[in-house]
């Protein structure tokens, strides 16, 4: 074997140790550091402490969740202080009408505090504001009050048959009424509140207004119609 074979044998061998040594390190590192990282129990150095011991709470647990500040109203809440009619009431027919009645607490139509005195309607009777009304009863009011408002919704007779809002009694009763009762709701009738807005709520008075007006035409505009 010459004296070249030779120093290249000689530095192949060395070579080869050399990366035995450096890989047996490199493993002894990579172990040393892939258990150091799966215990946090004794850190040796915390890079970032505040993440680290956080102090963070389990989902729907004790004291997870924050109480609002006192006073606190939801976005776009608009408050709406007849809960009842004078303090005493709410919309004559009501349940709790007939309870206070019972008691001798019986509020009347002209009172400063009656709904349909104090409430009155902020819209202008526009094609559009017709429009939206009808849009929100065919959404919230037909099922019950039926098309045209008589009562015949599609859920009767599974579910007790609501008021005509074409009696006498709806279509004498100024806004504030009807407005009290979509928001408030009345016997059977639950609370709108939350689903209809209360521009909605006055759009829909246009709508049912022109419903009545439909079913009770004035005797000129029988005569115009017959004319045509």
């Amino acid at each position: 074997m010459s004296l070249h074979s030779k120093i290249s044998a000689k530095t192949s061998t060395k070579t080869s140790a050399i990366l035995k040594v450096s890989l047996q390190i490199t493993s002894a590192v990579v172990m040393t550091l892939g258990l150091s990282s799966c215990l946090h129990e004794e850190p040796t150095y915390v890079y970032m402490p505040d993440m680290v011991y956080q102090p963070s709470m389990k989902a729907q647990s004790m004291g997870s969740m924050l109480m609002p500040v006192k006073g606190t109203i939801p976005r776009d809440y608009v408050p709406y202080p007849y809960s009842n009619i004078n303090g005493q009431a709410p919309v004559p027919g009501s349940a709790q009408a007939k309870e206070n009645a019972e008691k001798g607490i019986v509020p009347s139509s002209s009172d400063a505090g009656y709904p349909g005195n104090a409430l009155k309607n902020p819209l202008r009777p526009t094609m559009a504001t017709l429009k939206r009304g009808q849009t929100v009863f065919n959404t919230y009011c037909i099922v019950c009050h039926g098309p045209n408002g008589l009562g015949d919704g599609y859920v009767v007779p599974r579910y007790p048959r609501p008021p005509s809002l074409q009696s006498d009694k709806v279509r004498n009763w100024p806004d504030g009424n009807i407005y009290h009762v979509i928001t408030m709701g009345q016997n059977v009738m639950p609370s709108y509140a939350s689903q209809i807005a209360p521009g909605d709520r006055w759009a829909v008075i246009y709508y049912v207004r022109a419903l009545q007006h439909s079913q009770h035409p004035t005797a000129a505009e029988v005569q115009e119609a017959e004319k045509e």
